[in-house]
């Protein structure tokens, strides 16, 4: 696991060894207050840990401050351009802010910011995206490249290093998932500063989410990232339900119940694809219940034979294995029952519900 410094956005800290931490951004108008309110709530309450906001103008810097005093969750002002407004924000309490040193303008301006952000010590998350490479960078490249990327994100960094604040987190995103890895694992080498990873412009949810699963990934699984967000062209919510399947697929967060089932074949004499997808549906809710209780997680096994059947069973807490219209029912690999098809999944649900009453 790569060692990073830690720094702290609110209640939530970034780096230093603290779990990977999900973001969003909201996509409502920033200057529609009770808009901006409900939508940060929504993605709190979907378990996204740091919510960032687009600050166009002076008009999107008071609304901001006004749903500051309203939401406990951390808040990032996403600032281009105009300095003024990332020191106004800062004055209304944000907890973090994103700047791009290449569009803020002068030294000056940028001491400027650094120096407000230095009083209320927030961290100062320096983004890159292959979109907006430096033209000399792309010159010397060849192009967008993932060389480009990492020494953009080092020549950035050190603009503020120079300046004397230290409390920085790094980003440098592509859409192309090679690219991208091959940048951080670049950038990885050069900086102990925190790294903030994702898939810039993934796209949809259904092409985003393959991009974002193996590229962020396979980063997590290389040691990085300290804090991370799924780009989609979607529900913002989305990106956080997104994150945290991707956090609980690599083994950095518990899933409260883990369904496994068998992929099917020629050897399956019951309507497996069907059960599965019931059993997944109907035990989010127990989930829900089990990870509000700070219960340990269950693993639940689906299967179509009696080839993989008892032996996933046995690894599991409770399953099902199914044979022609009927299945038997286990619980920590040993057999409690065979039923009909048709109750499968009621029977184990029974086992979950009463598991979570114990």
């Amino acid at each position: 696991m790569r060692k990073s410094i830690q720094v702290h956005c609110g209640d939530v800290a970034i780096g230093g060894g603290a779990p990977v931490s999900i973001q969003s951004m909201t996509n409502v108008d920033t200057r529609d207050t009770a808009a901006l309110e409900r939508q940060i709530s929504e993605l709190a309450d979907a378990g996204c840990d740091i919510v960032r906001c687009a600050v166009p103008d002076f008009e999107a810097v008071e609304s901001l401050g006004r749903v500051k005093k309203l939401v406990k969750v951390p808040l990032v002002a996403d600032i281009h351009f105009d300095y003024r407004l990332a020191i106004a924000a800062i004055e209304q309490g944000v907890d973090k802010i994103r700047i791009n040193p290449g569009n803020i303008g002068s030294e000056e301006n940028v001491k400027a910011v650094i120096d407000k952000a230095r009083e209320r010590y927030i961290p100062i998350r320096v983004g890159v995206n292959s979109g907006s490479l430096q033209k000399d960078l792309l010159e010397k490249y060849g192009g967008v490249s993932a060389d480009g990327l990492a020494e953009s994100g080092i020549r950035m960094l050190k603009v503020i290093e120079d300046l004397g604040y230290d409390q920085l987190v790094i980003s440098i995103k592509s859409s192309n998932v090679k690219m991208n890895y091959d940048a951080h694992m670049k950038l990885a080498e050069l900086t102990d500063k925190p790294i903030h990873i994702g898939i810039t412009e993934s796209g949809t949810a259904r092409s985003g989410k393959l991009k974002s699963a193996v590229g962020i990934g396979s980063l997590l699984l290389a040691g990085i990232g300290d804090t991370m967000r799924v780009s989609l062209t979607d529900d913002p919510v989305e990106e956080v339900i997104f994150a945290k399947r991707i956090l609980e697929s690599v083994g950095m967060r518990e899933k409260a119940i883990e369904v496994v089932s068998c992929p099917t074949c020629g050897r399956t004499e019951i309507d497996l694809i069907s059960l599965a997808n019931e059993a997944e549906e109907r035990l989010e809710g127990i989930a829900q219940n089990r990870m509000d209780k700070g219960l340990r997680p269950l693993k639940i096994a689906v299967m179509g034979c009696a080839v993989n059947g008892p032996g996933e069973s046995r690894e599991a807490d409770y399953g099902i294995a199914g044979g022609r219209g009927e299945g038997l029912v286990f619980a920590k690999g040993e057999i409690l029952e065979k039923v009909s098809e048709d109750i499968l999944i009621d029977k184990l649900l029974e086992l979950v519900e009463a598991d979570n009453e114990r």
